[in-house]
């Protein structure tokens, strides 16, 4: 059996790291808004933070940047 050449495997793994780069944006757009949900029911951020024992900082920042209205990090080339 013959191996693909080598400028195949590397474009097979450019597809999968973008498409994992996506999976990933979008994944922390769910996380933030799970974030707020829980700001929403508890109070706070710093009561999120305890429950979940992470820094206030930590989640405040992970609001920030993907949270609703956020452009999030951008995954185009």
């Amino acid at each position: 059996m013959e191996a693909k050449p080598w400028r195949d495997r590397v474009q097979q793994e450019e597809e999968l790291v973008e498409q994992l780069q996506l999976q990933v944006s979008q994944a922390a757009k769910r996380r933030a808004q799970a974030l707020l949900d829980g700001v929403d029911e508890l109070g706070s951020v710093a009561e999120v933070a305890r429950a979940l024992g992470r820094s206030w900082t930590a989640v405040d920042k992970a609001i920030k940047k993907n949270g609703p209205g956020s452009a999030g990090p951008n995954t185009t080339k």
